[in-house]
């Protein structure tokens, strides 16, 4: 990530978009009939937030995956709390997430936020003077630095755990090298049993790079990870597929769909089986769960 943004760039590095995100949370908010109630997303986009929102193409058209994204992971995070046993979430590459105050979790959860320090202290600001519904902790460190997930794992494995990842809109910023040593290092991790991402297909990343393309775009924060052979892809690092919720399908369950949404459908109905399936792949979300033994 560089810290020097480009000239007429609304993006400056993958930080700034927990910044563009937190806008769609906020006006998500603010509908009369809104899927969920973040309070707190507009005081922590700021006004950069929405310059982003405002200056990047097709800004204002794009908020409703990011929305379908946040309902959908608020249902499995609690679902999988609720049913599994989890105690502890270790949320990577937190950014602005504001769950932790925001969700009724159950109060003996642990939620671990991990993210750089800066985004950590610009949170920590934004959130003074609120209490976390469960138990709260800020661990700072740079994901991409050798060892750093490993420390963050080792310190928190010093208590018996049972723990759900999740990374929200990271692994798309990661080259697939590095996807495969979060996912290897998270299934080495004493406890972790659940991971929760958002995954992208090639068909998505090629169709995002053209919409997105240009000096107001995401040059600053290009998209990389998008494994042709889906959830596939974390099999030999010790993953294999528990859930798959479609962004598409999720968004007509949820009634957020795009504009001229009508027109895809129409599409879909002179696909091949094999075409259907991988559209409704094109985008989704994901719940892995370790492969190995129970107790390892």
């Amino acid at each position: 990530m560089s810290d020097r943004p480009q000239a007429g760039s609304a993006i400056r590095d993958v930080s700034d978009t927990a910044l563009w995100v937190a806008i769609y949370r906020a006006q998500e908010s603010e509908r009369k009939d809104a899927l969920f109630n973040d309070p707190y997303a507009r005081r922590l986009a700021g006004e950069r937030g929405q310059q982003i929102v405002d200056t990047i193409p097709h800004g204002h058209a794009m908020s409703w995956p990011m929305v379908v994204r946040t309902h959908v992971f608020d249902e499995i995070i609690q679902r999988v709390l609720a049913e599994q046993g989890v105690d502890t979430v270790l949320n990577l590459a937190a950014g602005l997430d504001a769950r932790p105050w925001r969700l009724p979790l159950p109060p003996e959860t642990h939620w671990v936020d991990v993210d750089l320090p800066g985004m950590l202290a610009h949170k920590q600001q934004g959130m003074a003077g609120e209490t976390p519904r469960c138990r709260y902790t800020a661990r700072a460190a740079d994901l991409r630095e050798p060892g750093a997930l490993r420390a963050v794992l080792d310190e928190f494995a010093r208590e018996p755990r049972r723990a759900l990842v999740i990374t929200e809109g990271l692994l798309i910023y990661l080259e697939p090298a590095q996807v495969a040593t979060l996912a290897g290092e998270l299934a080495s991790g004493t406890g972790v049993r659940f991971w929760l991402m958002d995954l992208a297909s090639p068909m998505l990343l090629q169709w995002m790079e053209r919409r997105w393309k240009g000096p107001r775009g995401l040059q600053n924060a290009p998209f990389r990870f998008a494994p042709a052979e889906g959830t596939a892809f974390f099999a030999p690092h010790g993953w294999r597929e528990r859930e798959f919720h479609s962004t598409w399908e999720e968004a007509k369950r949820l009634k957020r769909m795009p504009p001229n949404s009508w027109v895809w459908g129409l599409f879909a109905l002179f696909m091949s089986p094999r075409r259907r399936e991988a559209m409704r792949r094109f985008s989704g979300h994901v719940v892995l769960e370790r492969a190995g033994p129970a107790g390892a």
